[in-house]
């Protein structure tokens, strides 16, 4: 998947804006190529785990799919610890096995770090990203 610097830096904006909990959303785009982020409520509101509300995440992905673009990935932050999935990520990612998933880690709030993993079969592979 490629994803601008520009789309990267909205993720890890939201990602500092939710702190102290973790924040979640949708990326859209076409022919494999990220064009939108869309920023869903983490509704579990905590800094451990996020829970997408139902709503916003059927209306940011209605979004997508009325604008013509396809669901590529879905993205979410960890506060505290690195850019890799926990077991909680794993066992979510079930509902969608079919999307990249990319995890912004605000564990150095210096230095964010965005890695791209599949979650598919609950096994953890990473995803390769190119960021223009």
């Amino acid at each position: 998947m490629r994803i601008s610097q520009e789309l990267i830096d909205e993720m890890v904006a939201h990602a500092r804006e939710d702190l102290p909990n973790e924040c979640c959303g949708l990326i859209g785009g076409l022919d494999d190529e990220a064009t939108e982020v869309i920023r869903v409520e983490n509704a579990a509101a905590s800094p451990l785990r996020y829970e997408m509300d139902p709503k916003a995440q059927y209306d940011a992905y209605k979004a997508i799919e009325d604008g013509g673009r396809d669901l590529l990935a879905i993205y979410h932050s960890h506060t505290k610890t690195a850019a890799y999935p926990s077991q909680t990520d794993v066992n979510q990612a079930v509902a969608w096995p079919d999307q990249v998933y990319l995890i912004v880690s605000l564990e150095n709030p210096e230095a964010p770090d965005v890695k791209a993993y599949w979650l598919k079969d609950l096994k953890i592979e990473d995803a390769e990203i190119t960021v223009d």
